[in-house]
Order: C-alpha cells, then structure tokens, then sequence
C-alpha cells in the first residue's frame, strides 16, 4: 500500500484537531517524546538506526537509485535532521510544511528492486511512500532512541516506555502511517521490531553493503562502526560486514563509557539538542539563539567526521 497525498492530508488534520497548543508542535513540554528525544546522546544510535533502515530491500534501492549522499554527505546529514527535528520540535505548521516536503520528495522516488532480495524477488518495485516501508524506518527510530538511552543512562520504566511510544503515534501520522498497522503497545511495537529483524524482509542488498561501508568511511567512522556493530543482532551485523572483535567491543564500550561519563558529570542543559533548545525558548515568546545555531553547526560537521569517505 502506497500513501498518496489525500490520505496524508487527513492524517494532518487529525493531528491538528488533537493539538492542544499549536506552538508546541506534536509533542510539548512534559511529553515522553521530548524528555527522551531532548539528549544529543542519541546520536550515538545514528549508526544502528541507519543500517536497520538499510536492511529493508526498499529503502536500500531507493537511496542507491534516488539519493546524491555520496556526493553531499553534509548536505544530505543536515536535510534529515532539519526535517526530523522539525516534526519533533517544531511547532504544528513547521512540523507540517516537512512532513508535505518529505512525501513531496517521496512521491518521486519509486524503481525496481534487480536482485531476489529476501521475500522480494527480483523485479519487484519499490516505492519510497510504501506503508510496511514507513512503518519498518518509523521503528527504527523510536526503537533506536530506547535503546541508547537505556544503554547509557539505565532501564526506563515500562511506563515511560510506553507513553513514549503513545507519543510516537503524533509522529508516525506525519508520515500518514495508518493507526491500523501500528502495534498497539510498546511491548507488541518490540515484537514486530524482534520479528521483522529476524525475518527475511530484512536483506543486507547489494546496494546496502556499498552504502553501509561508505557511511563509515569517515575519520571516526570506526568509533561509530563499533557502537553499531554493538546495537545490532549477529545477522544483520554480519551482513553488512560489521567486524565485532576485541578491539571493537572495547572501542564502544569506552565510547558508551564516556557518554555515562557525561550525563553525570555535566547538566542535563549542556547536552541538549539545539532543536529542543530553541523549542524550549519559541514558547517562552523568544526567537531561536546564535548559540543552537552554532551548536547545530558543528554536531552536523560532526556527523560529517562519520561518513566521509578516506583518501
């Protein structure tokens, strides 16, 4: 099932009668969504998030075919993260005007899968705006952001995790994801992220090998590969090439280590995104800062440092 514009309209309309404020966007202060997504930590999970999406036969063969990242790896970091963020922590009409721009771009991207890929055989087509396709890339992100914090700042309580994915359901809708094809609690959202990685759908492609190794190319492509290889089942590591030996576990390990570091040992202010700053200030009545778009600047050079790809 393929998402055209009437039905994302309709998803947004929903979501503009169920806003109580319209400044805070689909989330809002005191919201789970904001209290776990609030964390540059996060970043740490880019990796994770990245190859899982990668995974999907449909997402692979739709940024070989489609996406220029080989060629602007800044320029594509900072389009995903303005759109992201802006759904996240923008307030309703922002929120909007990237979720139009997202499924404009996507109406376009459609191709034909050419080799036999797990339950999809060759020949199969693709497209960007595919329900089981949105669906698995939403997971990987809700899915990604537990699983970071938990790794570096402890278990969350079934509760929380529970109203964070009640949140999510805000964000899937900017994606006219259908209430239907949601798991309707957190614990059967991990069955379907459980099953989904252990079944064929997922199919480390041709495409999502090229991609995978390029995307860890970067001056600290190897830090990052380790703390990814660390987050994802033997299966999925295997197939893009992941080495997990010594050397890598005790690379993530220090590198989660030094994130724990952190979260104790500096406030909860000085680690948060620059998106959830100037959300924070935009209902206080005050313009975003020089100082989150200073912030902002270099976490995307940061994330360059990842995927460029070495001489």
């Amino acid at each position: 099932m393929v998402t055209d514009r009437a039905e994302l309209e309709a998803s947004l309309a929903r979501l503009r009668a169920e806003c109580e404020d319209p400044r805070a966007g689909i989330h809002g202060p005191g919201s789970a969504a904001w209290q776990l997504e609030r964390d540059a930590t996060i970043f740490l999970g880019g990796g994770r998030a990245v190859l899982m999406q990668l995974a999907h036969p449909f997402v692979a063969y739709a940024i070989a075919q489609h996406s220029k990242t080989r060629d602007d790896v800044m320029g594509r970091f900072k389009r995903t993260f303005d759109n992201v963020f802006a759904m996240s922590f923008g307030d309703l009409d922002h929120a909007f005007t990237a979720a139009r721009r997202v499924h404009s771009v996507h109406t376009r991207i459609t191709g034909t899968i050419d080799e036999d890929a797990g339950v999809f055989p060759a020949g199969t087509r693709y497209h960007a705006n595919d329900v089981d396709a949105q669906l698995w890339v939403f997971a990987t992100l809700i899915d990604t952001v537990v699983t970071v914090y938990e790794r570096v700042r402890g278990r969350l309580s079934p509760t929380l995790k529970e109203s964070y994915y009640r949140d999510s359901w805000s964000f899937a809708r900017l994606f006219a994801i259908p209430d239907r094809v949601l798991p309707p609690s957190w614990n059967r959202f991990r069955d379907y992220v459980e099953d989904t990685m252990a079944s064929s759908v997922l199919t480390v492609t041709r495409p999502a090998r090229e991609m995978g190794g390029f995307l860890f190319g970067g001056a600290l492509g190897g830090a990052v590969a380790a703390v990814t290889a660390s987050m994802l089942p033997p299966r999925l590591r295997d197939g893009f090439g992941l080495v997990y030996g010594r050397r890598e576990r005790v690379t993530a390990g220090a590198v989660v280590a030094a994130a724990r570091a952190a979260t104790l040992l500096t406030p909860q202010v000085a680690r948060d995104l620059p998106a959830f700053r100037d959300a924070r200030r935009r209902l206080r009545g005050l313009p975003p800062s020089k100082l989150s778009r200073w912030i902002d600047e270099r976490l995307i050079a940061l994330a360059g440092q990842v995927s460029r790809p070495r001489p």
